[in-house]
């Protein structure tokens, strides 16, 4: 275990060891890009808490689940993804919450120095659209088909 700027860091014999697989699976899982462990200025890879998460799934959906190494790199795709939406998610929440705690006042306040002053209800779409008709129009020669004579 090497430790750097207060981390623990663990050497790939180390990791190997722990969980019972050959260094070459863990050099397979990062050529894949799978695992993205640090390196040292000798190249030497380290292993931090976070990798180990990452290997412990990896290993959870191989051997486990009989999940494929492709399957297994959709899943984890998806998974970052899955977390970014919600964190996403949870700042729109915060700033809906954030808006609605400063009040209605703070809104009449805003509508009155609005560049167009409109009330909240003129902003909201009638639940029935007003639709309006063209007068139907009159056939123009060039739109009647040539006879023959």
């Amino acid at each position: 275990m090497v430790k750097r700027s207060g981390k623990a860091y663990y050497m790939i014999s180390a990791v190997a060891q722990k969980y019972s697989i050959h260094p070459q699976t863990l050099r397979l899982y990062e050529r894949e890009g799978l695992l993205k462990p640090s390196r040292t200025e000798g190249n030497t890879r380290l292993y931090s808490e976070e990798d180990l998460e990452q290997l412990e799934t990896i290993l959870s959906l191989t051997r486990d689940l009989g999940v494929n190494l492709a399957g297994v790199e959709i899943i984890l795709n998806m998974r970052r993804k899955i977390e970014a939406m919600q964190h996403e998610v949870n700042e729109f929440i915060d700033y809906v919450k954030r808006e609605l705690s400063r009040g209605i006042g703070d809104w009449e306040q805003r509508l009155s120095t609005a560049l167009v002053k409109s009330s909240p209800t003129d902003l909201v779409r009638a639940a029935t659209p007003v639709t309006q008709t063209e007068p139907a129009r009159e056939a123009e020669p060039a739109d009647e088909p040539r006879r023959k004579a």
